[in-house]
């Protein structure tokens, strides 16, 4: 390994690409230390209760940081939402599903119109945060405040520098794109999440024991630490192993002469990913759990009596990630978007007309419908593991904090969103790195 990372190195043209993006992911995490102008002092505790359990949520998933008020404090997360937002309406909506077939051209126009809408998201998600979190509180410099709170000259100046943090951080991605190497996008989502590891390992070396405590004890020993190194490794394997996973579909090209030569009839695979949907589901499941919880006990603050009672405790259930009503929930929802996400990914007529196009049919059945009912089918099949396997995912931090009794951000890096993105992100990087290397006659990182 040392030996391939040498040559990576010493290959110009990749080393460039790889400091550049180095470089710029490192611009990007300083910007989170970066606070607003009008914050009085960094505030290390940031938002309590329900809203920090919020903002913390969301931000392992969208490169953000919520719980502090800095000028990259929505991350790329309004660009994320976009995306989704346009993807969803490229397959209902007739004019984005002919934009999309224009080809450079159309995904041209279509950034362009991503761009305009995660502008138009920044404004608000910026506005509502500010005056949610901020107006009028603590946090804020009392040079800043007019009659107790916030200016509203103040409030646009905000809301203008934290949607501005956000489309530079646009920016970065699509420099990385264009001169550095990976999904610059991924990659920021990525350094988001492993910026968090190394708080997680300082507060488990801080509250670990070298003794034996026994299991679940609320202090972590050394078979404590030892059971959680083996269950990292057991699930960064299954992560890998369905991440790669494929269902590999025969196909026969047809045979045609031409002159006095015989082309094609050639078999090949049509692989299906067993997770085709990826870490979409997770997100949606976990975003749409957040919403009731915190809703409820906003509304629980404005009734009294009874009725805030009930609200209350309806509130505190839904956001209880270790009950079994939020975990049957979440499982429920993880399956529901999976095969709704694969629905909108996946068309199976379109490529059964594609393998019509091209003279290539699969065995067994005939081009056209048999071949496009055949297609959902083993979609419809493969799903199923795939959505079982996500929805083990998602809990297994649940598990591992409820049996083990370790802190939810040591839990949290044994799955879940983050887990999946830093496996997928990874993996799609090396295959870059090894494209390069395989150019100029080098094996690959993960050849023998």
């Amino acid at each position: 390994m040392l030996e391939k990372i040498r040559i990576i190195f010493s290959i110009p043209e990749l080393r460039r690409k790889i400091l550049l993006t180095l470089g710029l992911l490192a611009i990007y995490r300083i910007g989170f230390h970066i606070p607003l102008p009008m914050i009085a002092a960094p505030d290390e505790s940031g938002p309590q209760g329900g809203a920090a359990d919020f903002f913390e949520k969301v931000s392992i998933f969208a490169a953000s940081d919520l719980r502090n008020a800095t000028i990259f404090g929505l991350g790329i997360m309004p660009y994320i939402s976009a995306s989704i937002i346009f993807q969803l309406l490229g397959s209902v909506w007739k004019p984005l599903e002919e934009l999309k077939k224009e080809g450079e051209a159309g995904r041209k126009k279509l950034n362009e119109y991503t761009r305009y809408l995660t502008v138009l998201i920044c404004l608000v998600q910026s506005y509502l945060y500010l005056s949610l979190m901020l107006v009028g509180g603590d946090r804020i410099d009392p040079d800043f405040l007019i009659d107790g709170s916030l200016g509203i000259g103040w409030q646009i100046a905000a809301v203008l520098v934290m949607t501005c943090g956000t489309v530079f951080l646009m920016w970065l991605g699509e420099q990385i794109d264009e001169y550095g190497i990976g999904n610059g996008i991924s990659l920021l989502i990525m350094a988001g999440i492993l910026a968090q590891m190394p708080s997680a390992l300082f507060e488990l070396i801080n509250n670990m024991e070298y003794n034996l405590v026994g299991l679940g004890s609320g202090t972590i020993g050394v078979e404590t630490l030892i059971i959680l190194v083996l269950l990292f490794v057991s699930v960064v394997f299954g992560v890998v192993f369905i991440t790669l996973g494929q269902r590999r579909i025969p196909t026969q090209s047809a045979k045609f002469t031409r002159g006095r030569r015989v082309y094609g009839g050639t078999r090949q695979f049509l692989p299906l990913r067993i997770n085709q949907a990826g870490v979409m589901p997770i997100i949606f499941a976990s975003s749409l759990l957040m919403i009731p919880g915190v809703l409820l006990g906003f509304l629980a603050g404005r009734f009294e009596g009874r009725t805030s009672e009930v609200l209350n405790a309806t509130s505190i259930t839904l956001g209880d990630g270790t009950s079994y009503i939020y975990n049957m929930m979440y499982v429920l929802l993880i399956f529901f978007f999976c095969y709704f996400w694969t629905a909108i990914t996946f068309n199976p007529k379109e490529m059964s007309d594609q393998l019509k196009e091209s003279g290539t049919f699969i065995p067994g059945y005939r081009p056209g419908k048999r071949t496009t009912d055949h297609l959902e089918r083993v979609m419809v099949r493969i799903t199923y593991v795939g959505a079982a396997f996500l929805a083990i995912v998602a809990i297994v931090p649940t598990i591992v904090y409820a049996s083990l009794n370790v802190p939810y951000s040591i839990a949290g890096f044994y799955g879940g969103t983050g887990l999946l993105i830093a496996v997928s992100v990874a993996f799609d990087l090396i295959q870059k790195i090894d494209s390069h290397l395989v150019m100029r006659n080098y094996r690959g990182m993960l050849e023998a």
